[in-house]
């Protein structure tokens, strides 16, 4: 490490005790550095003279002076159900550094062997899983979406019993915060009131510090419909972008909203509003339609883990601002998708309409509104020749045409800002499965190839098109499972 500008902490340390427990890693053999995020790490406040220097904390053989691993203590529920025996089984948390813009950042490191909340599992992560976790998360972060990032990955030459012998890896893995709505279900349910409320002030001191100069009742009231309110904004951010995330346990969702575990997630392809992105969710329960209302019972867990130490009015309230909030952010998405600057109260019927269109013709959702970002430079003909029934799309661009004619900005000028919320790029799942083919034949420059281009997913590219083809049939709708 070279040019250390930033200051470390350890600030959950300050929580009881009985939210975690002191881990050390368990070596790696093998390990090889094979993606560093340099541009992140400047922002963090340091840059890697070596990306290999970094290799030893990213295989548990080495610790940095002030890293203190500990494995987080948590509950939740999973596919509804409630869980006491949750915690980091494969990850930990090794400090807490302070950037030089005053940005907090969590460091995590995931696939770090067993801890005491491992359960029956082994405690590693296999590359694939690694490879998924860092595409997705910089590809969200690329597309302006809240979300975890991916530091760096080392490979290994540990072999891991999945479906099949896999070879493991790690990941570190950072975030301004790694708590869970989960934190707050094991305080409420297993610690009582009073470490209920330890747990919130810690997080307001850290996270929400505009709020701590405020009355008890009025802080913690405040707080609650901010959470609601980010994470009611974030589902409506994955709906404009068609993003499932697959998973969406009550411990999987972070308490500033960001999007957080990437498991069997997808980039919707042809369109399909139930669509189902984790091959083990046999009920369909966490499908692309049904995210904002598991958004929305998330919420009510917090809320009930909060019952205790707020009133139940002022919790029914805060729950109140979850369907406001995105509401308001889906309609303004998608306004902004569809080039509406000025409302029309007609809007969220051409809206829904569009939605029905594109599930009942199976038209791919990222390529439509790309093509819809250049009608004017480009016409009809890319937006026609998605559909097999060309007359529907006709029609559909006649009723959208009639509904431009309300508006004032200029056709360049409209077109241009639809191109800046309309990704021609997005990390469809057969480009994942491409480069980690790759990778585990040892080649790790597809990976970063097609990082290079989910940096910049809504600019043109030319020399990238090829990123932005239709998948081909063997990549559409791939059998993604939680194993990992």
């Amino acid at each position: 490490m070279s040019s250390n500008g930033f200051r470390v902490e350890h600030r959950y340390l300050e929580l009881p005790d009985s939210f975690y427990t002191r881990v050390q890693p368990s070596p790696l053999s093998g390990a090889k550095m094979v993606c560093f995020n340099h541009q992140l790490a400047e922002q963090m406040g340091f840059h890697a003279r070596s990306e290999s220097d970094w290799t030893g904390v990213g295989a548990g053989t080495e610790l940095l002076e002030g890293m203190d691993p500990v494995a987080m203590k948590y509950t939740g529920h999973q596919f509804g159900v409630y869980n006491p025996e949750l915690g980091d089984g494969r990850g930990l948390l090794l400090w807490e550094t302070n950037g030089p813009d005053g940005r907090r950042w969590d460091w995590h490191l995931k696939g770090a062997g067993t801890t005491p909340y491992s359960r029956f599992g082994d405690g590693r992560a296999v590359l694939r899983s690694t490879i998924r976790e860092y595409l997705c998360s910089e590809a969200m972060h690329g597309l302006g979406i809240s979300t975890t990032r991916a530091l760096f990955m080392i490979s290994a030459k540990d072999p891991v019993r999945r479906e099949s012998i896999e070879t493991a890896a790690a990941l570190v893995r950072v975030a301004q915060s790694h708590i869970r709505f989960g934190h707050f279900e094991f305080a409420a349910h297993h610690e009582g009131p009073e470490t209920v409320k330890t747990l919130l002030e810690h997080v307001i001191s850290l996270h929400f510090p505009h709020l701590i100069g405020l009355p008890d009742d009025e802080r913690y009231t405040r707080w609650f419909e901010e959470v609601v309110e980010r994470t009611a904004r974030m589902i409506a951010d994955w709906q404009a972008v068609g993003f499932c995330h697959g998973v969406m346990n009550s411990d999987n969702m972070s308490i500033i909203g960001d999007t957080f575990d990437y498991g069997p997630y997808a980039f919707l392809d042809d369109f399909d509003a139930g669509y189902i992105s984790n091959h083990t969710d046999q009920a369909g329960r966490y499908a692309y339609n049904r995210q904002p209302q598991v958004g929305f019972d998330n919420c009510q867990y917090l809320a009930r883990a909060l019952l205790p130490i707020m009133d139940e009015d002022d919790v029914r309230r805060g729950l109140r601002r979850y369907e406001t909030a995105y509401n308001e952010r889906f309609l303004q998405n998608m306004r902004d998708k569809l080039g509406l600057a000025i409302e029309d109260e007609g809007d969220l019927g051409l809206i829904m309409d569009t939605f029905s269109m594109l599930h009942e013709h199976h038209v791919d959702y990222t390529a439509f509104f790309r093509a819809l970002s250049n009608l004017y430079a480009n016409g009809h003909g890319p937006v026609r020749d998605l559909f097999v029934d060309r007359s529907v799309a006709d029609q559909w661009l006649e009723r959208h045409e009639e509904r431009l004619m309300g508006e004032t900005r200029a056709h360049d000028e409209r077109e241009y800002a639809m191109r800046g919320v309309n990704p021609k790029y997005v990390l469809r799942n057969y480009l994942a499965q491409q480069v980690i083919l790759e990778a585990q034949n040892g080649d790790y420059e597809p990976m970063k190839a097609l990082l290079k281009v989910l940096e910049r997913p809504f600019d043109e590219q030319p020399e990238n098109e090829a990123y932005a083809a239709l998948p081909p049939d063997w990549g559409k709708h791939l059998n993604i499972s939680c194993s990992s």
